[in-house]
Order: C-alpha cells, then structure tokens, then sequence
C-alpha cells in the first residue's frame, strides 16, 4: 500500500534518471541477462548501463541519437537492442519475472485463467505494417495482449491496425500455449466472439459483454485488468504512438515496458 513512508522509500528521486535500475532492481533482473562474448575487445560499457539507456529511450519516447552523453552511445544501445530483439531476450525475462511476482504473491507460477483485448495506435513516417481501425478510426497498429488476471503481461503481439480482433487472437492464443501451456480461460470482449478464437486453442474464450442499460463508461468484471495494463504502459511516451519500422522492434518494446513494471515491483519487494 502506498504511504508517504513507502513512497519516501521508494523514491526515485535520489537517481541520475528516473528509469535508472536501482541496486536491487539489477539484482532482479542480472541473472536473466547474456553472459558478455567471450572473444574480442571487452565491453566499455555495461550491461546495467545499456539496460538504462533503453529504458531511459522507452519511458522518454527519444530518438536514439537523444540519448545523453552520460549513457552508452546510440550506437552500443541500438546495437545491443537490435540483438536483444531478434533474440527474443525481453520476452524471456517477462516469461521468467512473471512467474517470479506470481509466486511472490502466493499464486500459481504459470496461470490457468487469463484477458485478452487489443489497443489501436497511430503510426508515425517510420513506415512498417500498418492498417486503418475502422472501429476506433485509428490508422496504426493494434496491440493484442493477453494478461493474467491481475493485469500481467502474458503475450504481446503488434499487428496491422485492419486486423479484426476474432483474427488477431488466434496467433496470440497459439503463442501462450508455448509459454503457458495451463491457461483454460480467457476473458474477453465481444469483438473476440465466434468460431475463430475459440477454435484456436483448448482455452475457452469468456464474452463478457456489456449490461443493456450501461450509459457512459463502466467497470467490467475480468476485463477491465487489461485496460489498467495498457494504462501502465502508456507513461511510457515511446508507446504512446508506435514509431518503430518494424512489428519485432514494436513487441520488443511492449516487452520491455512490461518488463519494467515487474522488475520495479520485484525490486521493491526485496
């Protein structure tokens, strides 16, 4: 529960950047990290380092020739980057935390029940796949995101913004059985309706729809954890359009937003 004693604990004021990891917070996440290559010159900066630049990147919504002059070049960031993403390393961690905070907060490591829902973003000049949201009369992409349900990332996935939702699913369905194999439900919203998501899998896909007499905005039940988790991401400026040329660029931001989160509350929990 936050107090003005929790906050002044956590304070991140006493840092040179907010996004900067603390000491516990690097203890969190160091084990996940690549061991450095064994051959070659040895690295001038760190690994703890590199991870600040690109959190400081991902929360500041700069391009990487903004980066400071304190931090790695934007060179060594995108080039460590580029690597991390096409290894799928920041999946991996939100795969290995998410089953740490679970279990840190007395559940299940892998869960049984999960939320889908997407979030349409416009695009910037960057170029990339990109589509027009009828729907929400957004040209961009679309942000498909399973969750467990307190609002942990699950899967993540970027697509073309024409994308249908009852589309959309079936890949991002198909993706958790590799990562968690025991998720039975999953609740969603009436765009999800229909054979194709619920052919997709065995996971049993929950329509909860919206009451008859609702005027304005509501709270619905399940569904509404996936929302607070499109909140969470979005004090990331970077997120807040999707500029990146390329829809692996794209996940691998998702994943690191979702990764900052849970790295912060592991970190404060130790």
């Amino acid at each position: 529960m936050w107090t003005p004693t929790t906050r002044r604990q956590h304070s991140r004021a006493r840092l040179r950047y907010e996004t900067d990891l603390t000491d516990g917070e690097w203890a969190v996440i160091a084990p996940l990290m690549p061991e450095p290559a064994s051959r070659g010159r040895p690295p001038i900066w760190t690994m703890r380092e590199v991870l600040n630049a690109i959190f400081y990147v991902l929360r500041g919504g700069i391009a990487w020739r903004l980066i400071p002059k304190d931090l790695p070049p934007r060179s060594t960031t995108f080039g460590y980057f580029s690597r991390w993403r096409d290894e799928g390393l920041f999946g991996r961690i939100n795969h290995t935390l998410v089953m740490a905070d679970r279990e840190r907060a007395g559940r299940e490591a892998s869960p049984t029940a999960a939320v889908l829902d997407s979030q349409s973003v416009k695009t910037t000049e960057s170029g990339g796949p990109r589509g027009y949201d009828a729907g929400k009369k957004v040209k961009g992409r679309k942000r498909q995101a399973l969750v467990d349900t307190d609002g942990r990332a699950l899967v993540l996935d970027p697509q073309a913004a024409d994308v249908q939702d009852r589309d959309g699913a079936r890949p991002v369905l198909r993706l958790s059985r590799r990562t968690f194999p025991f998720i039975a439900k999953a609740f969603a919203d009436a765009g999800y309706a229909g054979d194709r998501p619920a052919t997709a899998t065995v996971i049993t896909i929950d329509i909860v729809r919206k009451p008859k007499d609702q005027v304005g905005f509501a709270v619905h039940p399940r569904r509404w954890v996936v929302e607070r988790f499109f909140g969470w991401i979005s004090r990331n400026r970077r997120l807040w359009k999707d500029p990146e040329a390329t829809l692996a660029s794209a996940q691998a931001f998702l994943y690191a937003a979702a990764v900052m989160i849970l790295v912060r509350r592991l970190g404060r929990a130790s």
